[in-house]
């Protein structure tokens, strides 16, 4: 590290802090400003602020990782979710703007009536912004740490509580705006010193030509690296294994950021967008980006630690070791601004958004509603402080607990179908969703503890999925036919607000005077969702080909992605026009009542 370096590092969080300042006043008008920025983000920045948010201070590290036991095919640990991601996209994200609640979990009461929808949203608030926000945010703040450790040779308690106090002033301050525009410019500089690292990775190496002979020594062939798909017969993703990532866990398995139907901080994005254009724009583009874009320059600079650390225990420190190793002065300190980016991104997102639910759902729902937009910002930034002090302490014990995220996740693995036709059947109840958060949890934890199968065990967590999956979508079947369906009030005022269309609402349309009203979008979005999954998928494949010279190949596949790109477009632009909600005729011909 220089003097250029660390001036570098401190302009940076110079900018910050002042964004912070500049946008206080804006997010104090009223909790809506505060969360959802008053529904008025562009589509571009409020898609950037995603693919910031998901990119973490951990994730290159991960990647490097992943790359480096299993070569390029790794990375399908997390490839996978590309079609639940597409799936928000063009089937959801219209109607969760159209729904103009807060958060996700608000959605709850707007869906479902009665005390079963407020035990359900107090529940998911709660069990939202508190183990799995403060996990998440634990993690990530280790990896800080890690990186602290290493690249800076500074104690590991002052740097991450220098960063995360920097994180959570502007979060205090300026809410979401806030929060989003810090984002635009440290996606801006986390993916451009990303770049600048591979450059200099792959030329350590001797080139593209040096880091195949280079591959090929490491992993037996240049293929073994460089293959899109695992081997065959591979040990570390059995056939089964692929074939559940690519057939189930998609749709089946909720995972943050990645919720079937959507949900978490994509939902909070999509709420804040000016029009539902925008929502389902903003969504694309992060699918796009975070896939198919972003993932190259990790890839690059992991094949090339394979390389260049051959003996490290953690190949997780190899990312970081090329920063400090390969890069002249000035250029580290760019890259290290860029972890610090991405850590801040991540983490100023989990604050607003964990403390939405403690306000919004919370607070605002159950323990004063009378509250004025006043006392509500008040309390916002208070919910935001607390949940950094928490999650400081998390971090502190988080060795203790490394298997509280495995067992957190058990309560929704298998609930992702419930999540995602909730929006397309009105005899889904608020007891069917109860019924398959339960049923998921007990069944994850007798396949793991009863059974004494092992998660970490990708081949073993296939059939734990299968089963899992299996028992919870029985289960809330039958809860859902054993119990009464919502009230005609609430089907009705659902309907009238979010207009999804579709078969499943054929009776409730009906009865309002909609008559079979279609899918909102058309049947055609089958064909949107499709040609985004191939899109992602081609590009990035494509985009791999093109690095390493193979023209041919490169070719097809950027040309696949092209036409799916122009398909996209043309659906977009003759899409039919947004639903209004709460417009309903007002026929009434027949009440549905228990049937």
């Amino acid at each position: 590290m220089t003097p250029l370096d660390w001036w570098i590092i401190g302009l940076y969080f110079l900018l910050a802090v002042v964004i912070g300042v500049a946008l206080s006043r804006r997010a104090g008008r009223s909790v809506s400003e505060y969360f959802v920025g008053g529904r008025s983000l562009p589509w571009w920045l409020a898609g950037t602020s995603m693919v910031a948010t998901t990119f973490a201070v951990d994730t290159p590290l991960a990647v490097t990782e992943l790359v480096v036991m299993h070569g390029v095919a790794g990375n399908w640990l997390w490839w996978n979710l590309v079609m639940s991601g597409m799936l928000t996209v063009f089937f959801y994200a219209r109607l969760w703007r159209r729904a103009g609640v807060l958060t996700d979990v608000e959605f709850t009461e707007l869906r479902y009536g009665g005390r079963p929808a407020a035990i359900l949203r107090g529940f998911r608030a709660g069990y939202l912004a508190l183990p799995i926000n403060l996990i998440i945010m634990g993690w990530v703040n280790l990896a800080m740490v890690e990186i602290a450790a290493v690249a800076l040779d500074i104690p590991r308690v002052w740097a991450l509580l220098f960063c995360f106090f920097l994180a959570a002033s502007y979060s205090v301050l300026a809410g979401l705006w806030g929060v989003v525009v810090t984002d635009l410019f440290q996606f801006v500089l986390a993916v451009g010193g990303a770049v600048v690292l591979a450059v200099f990775a792959v030329n350590a190496v001797g080139g593209i030509s040096g880091m195949e002979s280079g591959l090929a020594e490491v992993y037996g062939s240049t293929e073994a690296a460089l293959a899109f798909f695992p081997e065959a017969g591979a040990e570390w993703m059995p056939a089964i294994t692929l074939a559940v990532f690519l057939g189930v866990n998609w749709w089946a398995s909720w995972y943050p950021g990645a919720e079937p139907g959507g949900g978490g901080y994509v939902a909070q994005r999509i709420f804040s967008s000016r029009t539902e254009r925008d929502g389902l724009l903003a969504t694309l583009w992060f699918n796009i980006a975070h896939y198919a874009v972003r993932p190259w320059p990790w890839i690059l600079v992991a094949l090339a630690t394979t390389i260049l650390y051959q003996d490290l225990d953690n190949p997780r420190q190899g990312y970081v070791m090329a920063v400090m190793d390969l890069l002249p002065p000035g250029l580290t300190g760019l890259l290290l601004a860029g972890f610090a980016a991405a850590y801040m991104s991540t983490i100023s997102t989990q604050l607003n958004w964990g403390a939405s639910y403690l306000v919004n759902d919370l607070y605002a729902r159950f323990w004063k509603k009378s509250a004025s937009q006043k006392e509500l910002v008040l309390v916002s930034r208070l919910a935001t402080v607390a949940l950094m002090l928490a999650s400081l302490v998390v971090t502190y014990y988080l060795t203790s607990i490394e298997g509280a995220w495995r067992f957190l996740l058990a309560l929704g693995a298998g609930t992702g179908l419930v999540l995602i036709l909730r929006w397309y059947w009105w005899r889904i109840n608020a007891w069917s969703e109860i019924s398959a958060m339960i049923a998921s949890l007990v069944a994850s934890l007798y396949l793991w503890f009863g059974a004494g199968l092992d998660p970490d065990d990708l081949g073993q967590w296939a059939w734990i999925m299968l089963a899992t999956v299996g028992v919870s979508t029985v289960v809330w079947l039958t809860v859902t036919y054993l119990t009464g369906p919502e009230s005609d009030e609430t089907l009705e005022r659902f309907y009238r607000r979010v207009r999804p269309g579709g078969r499943g609402w054929y009776p409730v349309a009906r009865r309002l005077g909609f008559g079979e009203e279609g899918l909102d979008g058309g049947s055609l979005n089958w064909t949107s969702w499709l040609a985004g999954v191939v899109c992602v998928y081609t590009t990035l494949f494509g985009t791999g080909h093109l690095i390493f010279g193979r023209w041919g190949r490169a070719s097809f596949f950027l040309g696949v992605a092209a036409f799916c790109l122009w398909w996209i477009a043309r659906r977009l632009q003759t899409m039919p026009p947004a639903r209004a909600g709460d417009e309903a005729p007002p026929a009434r011909v027949e009440r549905i009542g228990a049937k």
